[in-house]
Formats: C-alpha cells, sequence, structure tokens
C-alpha cells in the first residue's frame, strides 16, 4: 500500500469510527430522505441475512434512512424482526433460500433445490412467507445453481406471484433466468445492481457505495444489496454524510419497482 492510499485508509476509518452508534429510537421520519422526486436519482439499499441478531438488524435502523431488509425464514428471530422492523416504517422481504453452486456452503432451512417437484417448491415457500410477516417481495439468497434452473425458477416464481409479491433476483449467477423469467410472467421485477460487502473491509465497502451512486446518477436508481455487517452499516454512515445537499435520495424499494 503506498503512502497515498494509507492516508486515504486512515482518514476513512478513523471518520467512519467516529458515526458510533446512537441509542435505539424508533424513527418514522427518515428526515431528509423521504418525499423525494420521480426526476431524482435514487438509491434502494437491500440487507441480506436478517433473521439471526436484533443487534445487527439494529445497526441499520439507526442510520434513519429508507432500508429495506430481506429476512431469513425459519430462524429463531424472523418473525419478531419482521414485525419489530416493519413497525419502524420498513419495508419487509423474503430472502429465500436457494441451492448455490458450491455444495459446501449450506443455504439455511427452508431451502430450495434442482430437482424438486411443483408442489414441493409450492409447500416451501408458503411456510417460508407464513414465516416472515409483513414481507411484500422475495429476493433469493444464494441459488448461483437454482436460479439457473428454468423449470425449477420457474415454479417457484409462480408460487410468489400468486402470493402478490414482488421478485428482486440478487444475481448470485451472471447465468440467472430468475429476473427475465419474473418478467415473462408479468411479476413486478428488479435486479441487484452493485453488492455493498463481499469484501468486508469499509473502504471497499465506500468504494462500492460511490459505483451504486454512479448507477443511480446514470439511469436514475440503483439497487445494492449489503450484508448486516458492522463495516457495512459505518461505511453507509460514512457515506451519507458525504451526500448531503446531494440529489441523491434514499427509497424503499418498492418506490423503484413501482414508479
Amino acid at each position: 500500500m503506498n503512502r497515498r492510499s494509507f492516508l486515504f485508509k486512515s482518514a476513512y476509518l478513523a471518520a467512519g469510527s467516529l458515526l458510533g452508534m446512537n441509542s435505539f429510537s424508533k424513527a418514522f421520519a427518515f428526515d431528509g430522505h423521504r418525499g423525494s422526486s420521480f426526476f431524482q436519482p435514487r438509491i434502494a439499499l437491500i440487507i441480506d441475512d436478517i433473521g439471526y441478531s436484533f443487534a445487527r438488524a439494529r445497526w441499520f435502523l439507526e442510520l434513519d434512512i429508507p432500508i429495506t431488509f430481506s429476512i431469513l425464514p425459519r430462524l429463531t428471530h424472523s418473525q419478531a424482526l419482521a414485525v419489530e422492523i416493519h413497525g419502524y416504517g420498513h419495508e419487509v422481504m423474503l430472502h429465500q433460500p436457494m441451492q448455490p453452486y458450491n455444495s459446501h456452503l449450506d443455504p439455511g432451512p427452508g431451502a430450495l433445490y434442482e430437482g424438486y417437484d411443483p408442489w414441493k417448491i409450492s409447500s416451501i415457500i408458503e411456510e417460508n412467507i407464513s414465516d416472515v410477516p409483513l414481507a411484500i417481495g422475495v429476493n433469493n439468497h444464494m441459488g448461483s445453481r437454482f436460479t439457473e434452473c428454468q423449470k425449477e425458477i420457474n415454479e417457484t416464481l409462480k408460487v410468489i406471484k400468486n402470493n402478490d409479491l414482488f421478485f428482486i433476483d440478487s444475481l448470485t449467477s451472471h447465468d440467472s433466468k430468475a429476473y427475465k423469467t419474473a418478467r415473462r410472467l408479468n411479476i413486478t421485477a428488479g435486479r441487484r445492481n452493485v453488492f455493498l460487502d463481499n469484501s468486508r473491509n469499509e473502504l471497499s465497502i465506500l468504494f462500492q457505495l460511490h459505483l451504486l451512486k454512479k448507477y443511480a446518477l446514470k439511469y436514475g436508481h440503483a439497487i445494492g444489496i449489503g450484508h448486516p455487517f458492522p463495516e457495512t452499516a459505518r461505511a453507509i454512515g460514512y457515506f451519507l454524510r458525504g451526500l448531503k445537499d446531494s440529489d441523491i435520495s434514499f427509497v424503499h424499494i418498492s418506490e423503484i419497482l413501482y414508479t
């Protein structure tokens, strides 16, 4: 690492550490981030893998911007977190586990696998939906293998459509058939533009947030997916400080999908 990079990284990490976390307080207004114009560039942040910990979800609630939380089903805190997050004015999604290519990775309970019959896919998803109350949409957890399986992803999306939910393709595979299939089935759908935290390094996450901003400025909106890491929360907080007096607005995912 050269001296310039070292100084920049040190300054960034110092600024991130100043962010801290205030006491947990209820906030519905999202001051300065509500009421965005259709013509303003908009960013929707989705935080995946919610359900294991209240504390990790609260790091993001305290950022006081609209965030969509995607909750894994059948975990100890899945239902309670869905209700609590919704009570704070945020949108909730089902984070549907799906088969990855790496057989050593466990997508978790309620997962879908290649070769499942339509009735089994339907039964699993219906149970998962019931375990994440107030969910208005679905995105895939893992699924690099499953989202490439045309027959199975087609059956999956039919169940999602029958439950009047939208779908976000997390794009864990460049060959995913999920988004195009959802559009063909006339499901309200979107797809991820940027993963924020494949590297759990605050400087790397900040770089990804600026890439997300570039997408929003170019196309009018952008969808970023992150995970409940402290590094991600700190990086978002630092990024927000740099957006003061900016035209960029943060919105829930439905505002991008339905406008």
